[in-house]
């Protein structure tokens, strides 16, 4: 007996197929199925396949979701993969010990952003004040702690607070009074531009102690090799067991889970890159505070989206608000929320952003910072059209854009060119996103 999953639809009024209406359902058959569209690609269980046919069974389902345009994050990884090796061919200081961690700790704070970017973008909605958030945010923290001695953490608070409401303000706004996102947060822009110059004064630029805690998140580093190699061993354990423990409640309620062989092959993978990554971060300074907290954060949020009740009502909503709403979804509740966290997000990114540069100006939150924070959502995978995406998406769009700064500058090309390489792989991003949902859509999945 064949193993493959087909999904059926009945076309009328949500009935199970070959029911009586009433209730009571009758034996499913050829006679009971619906009409099938003449190139529709049949649903397949991956951890179906891999029992049936084996690991062979995994290289024809990654075909099939290739042709039906379920890309996922192949493009991406490829493309990292390429632009590293271009850099690494034309610089070899490229993939150099120091390098990598400048990179780590360089899209950390742009990263911070643009998780934030993503759970809007999984509404189907835009944000355009997380840069001004993110500059206010540290204007805030400089004027309390530096100008009038604020503890520091009172300070970071009161900074992270303020993000997080003005952001609901935006949600409220959005979801209350039905102005469209675009519009407010393109207000929220222009405003808190201006309120972070009138709170930073004259002054113009606040400098921030060098042995304040806000500047041991990008400047200090765990230098003892057991660190980095610890958090390695943390990570990949950390994956196993969730790998596992999931497999095994499938198991138990019977429905497909993935086989032990699998888990453990995805393990050795995810152990490779750790292991190789630890290594080259040991060769310089060690594991860079500023990374593990990036990677904390996107495992807690990745938690929330796939494993919470309020993740799936985000993406719930960005695959149809009329549906959620009558699925019994406080629609308006979530979107202010969402609204609320890019704000939070946003101002912890600009924390980041004004550790690493030592101080806070009246140009932070200004130049391609929004534009950067979108891409990387972009870039990453996640969908403009909403409803589909990862908060990884936030580190792998980093990584193209981090990696073409970094790799641009070692080769000494101008910031001009830069842009428009940028521009263009973001061209890309959505022109892939585009026709793979029109690809999902003609193939009877989207």
């Amino acid at each position: 007996m064949s193993t493959r999953l087909d999904k059926t639809n009945d076309a009328h009024g949500g009935e199970g197929a070959g029911g009586d209406g009433v209730g009571n359902k009758a034996p499913a058959g050829p006679a009971d199925a619906g009409p099938v569209a003449k190139d529709a690609v049949t649903v397949v269980d991956p951890r179906l396949l891999v029992r049936q046919e084996g690991f062979k069974g995994y290289l024809h389902e990654f075909a099939r979701k290739m042709r039906s345009g379920d890309l996922g994050a192949v493009p991406v990884i490829v493309g990292i993969a390429v632009i590293w090796a271009v850099f690494q061919w034309k610089d070899s200081a490229f993939l150099s010990p120091k390098n990598l961690s400048d990179l780590s700790i360089l899209i950390g704070g742009t990263g911070m952003i643009s998780v934030g970017i993503v759970f809007v973008l999984l509404l189907g909605e835009i944000d355009l004040s997380v840069g001004s958030l993110s500059g206010l945010a540290a204007a805030t923290l400089a004027v309390l702690n530096v100008r009038h001695g604020v503890p520091e953490g009172v300070a970071v608070v009161a900074a992270l607070a303020a993000g997080a409401a003005l952001g609901a303000l935006h949600g409220f706004f959005f979801a209350k009074i039905g102005v469209p996102a675009f519009v407010v947060t393109l207000a929220g822009l222009l405003a808190w531009n201006g309120l972070m110059l009138q709170v930073l004064g004259t002054t113009g630029t606040i400098g921030i102690d060098d042995d304040s805690f806000v500047r041991m998140l990008t400047d200090h580093y765990f230098s003892q090799l057991i660190a980095a190699y610890g958090a390695a061993t943390v990570a990949v354990a950390g994956f196993f067991l969730a790998q596992f423990l999931d497999s095994r409640r499938r198991k138990a309620v019977g429905i497909p889970s993935r086989p032990l062989s699998e888990i453990l092959v995805r393990t050795a993978v995810l152990a490779v890159i750790a292991y190789a990554a630890a290594w080259r971060l040991n060769e310089y300074m060690g594991l860079p505070l500023a990374l593990v907290i990036f990677v904390v954060v996107l495992v807690a949020l990745d938690f929330v989206v796939r494993r919470t009740p309020y993740g799936r009502k985000v993406i719930a909503l960005g695959g149809s608000v009329e549906a959620a709403r009558r699925a019994g979804i406080n629609v308006v509740a979530v979107r202010i929320s969402v609204f609320a966290l890019s704000g939070l997000m946003a101002a912890f990114g600009g924390l980041m952003i004004a550790s690493r540069i030592g101080s806070a100006s009246q140009q932070a939150g200004t130049g391609n910072l929004l534009m950067e924070a979108i891409a990387a959502a972009v870039i990453g995978g996640t969908s403009l059209f909403g409803g589909r995406g990862s908060v990884w998406s936030a580190m792998l769009g980093m990584l193209v854009i981090g990696s073409i700064s970094s790799g641009m500058n070692l080769l000494g090309v101008a910031n001009s060119v830069q842009y428009m390489i940028t521009g263009a792989v973001l061209l890309a991003a959505v022109v892939i996103d585009s026709v793979s949902r029109r690809t999902q859509r003609s193939a009877g999945r989207g």
